[in-house]
């Protein structure tokens, strides 16, 4: 099942994932720097969800409050929440 995220504060408008088993998959950002989205994209494939909300929650983008890597960490978190 595809989950979308509208992201604030960042390039990217919005956050297209899936999650099988766990584990994050087919990550897509929309808008932004390609380079670095497909470097994130590659990084957690795979990836169990906390793993990916440990390590990217937080991360700044220079003087915004935050950056595609934290963004995708709270889409995770909202995916979360609906699971429960």
């Amino acid at each position: 099942m595809a989950y979308s995220y509208q992201t604030s504060g960042i390039c990217a408008g919005k956050i297209d994932f899936d999650v099988q088993d766990g584990k994050v998959k087919n990550v897509r950002f929309h808008g932004g720097c390609p380079g670095n989205h497909i470097g994130i994209q590659n990084l957690v494939e795979d990836m169990p969800v906390d793993d990916v909300i440990e390590r990217l929650r937080g991360v700044k983008c220079g003087n915004r409050t935050s950056s595609c890597p934290d963004q995708l960490s709270k889409a995770l978190e909202e995916y979360k929440k609906t699971q429960k």
